[in-house]
């Protein structure tokens, strides 16, 4: 079986965990230095992977923007754009939105009955994986290994970062803290109620604290702790 990749969750919160606040517009949440950071992250990354109701709710390109960047990535052998990747339990996706007509290469996880009807709606443009009954992020893992992914970027959302940190399958946290206060109940948030590993007694390895402007970047090692 082929090596799993190493996973990376990157993350842009307001002090209070939340993610965007409930208006209809995004919540820009980090500085334009941090943006340019999170390109980098972007580009030394094998493959991003996001949730399907991000693509919903966003409407994203998932692209790195930096043409340096990409030439870099094509003088190494790579594909200008990483593998964008997209996880659906329902399959609800809609053929028209930007993440399907941007970047190069691009697959989806989803259930079998997800599969029944994204191969129609997604014929000639993405690749879809059906993973059984559930979406199981373990065989996932395996399944991009076996692509030659070694390196995953995760850009959420918070559904998704709180399953791959309650597996236990992340191996990084990229935590970009804004000076923001969102203060609503129901804004989208960063993690979610689970049972996470070792329970809430148990402390992550800190591997690094740096600012970006006004934002202050932390990094985890959730597997270490």
């Amino acid at each position: 079986m082929a090596e799993r990749p190493h996973v990376l969750l990157s993350v842009a919160t307001s002090i209070d965990g939340c993610i965007d606040d409930t208006s209809p517009q995004r919540l820009m949440l980090s500085n334009a230095a941090d943006f340019d950071r999170v390109d980098q992250v972007r580009a030394e990354s094998d493959a991003i992977l996001i949730g399907g109701n991000t693509i919903r709710t966003d409407n994203p390109r998932l692209l790195v923007n930096s043409e340096e960047r990409r030439a870099a990535r094509v003088a190494a052998g790579k594909p200008a754009y990483p593998l964008k990747v997209a996880v659906t339990a329902s399959g609800e996706l809609d053929r028209e939105l930007k993440f399907w007509h941007t970047g190069g290469g691009k697959v989806v996880y989803t259930t079998d009955a997800g599969a029944a009807r994204l191969r129609g709606e997604l014929e000639g443009l993405a690749e879809v994986v059906g993973l059984g009954g559930t979406v199981d992020f373990g065989r996932m893992l395996d399944d991009l290994g076996a692509r030659g992914v070694r390196r995953l970027m995760v850009e959420g959302g918070g559904r998704i970062h709180t399953q791959f940190l309650a597996e236990g399958l992340a191996d990084e946290v990229q935590w970009a803290v804004a000076p923001l206060l969102v203060g609503e109940a129901e804004a989208p948030r960063f993690v979610y109620p689970a049972r996470f590993p070792g329970g809430s007694a148990r402390r992550l390895r800190l591997l690094g604290v740096s600012t970006v402007g006004d934002v202050v970047l932390l990094r985890y090692a959730p597997k270490e702790g």
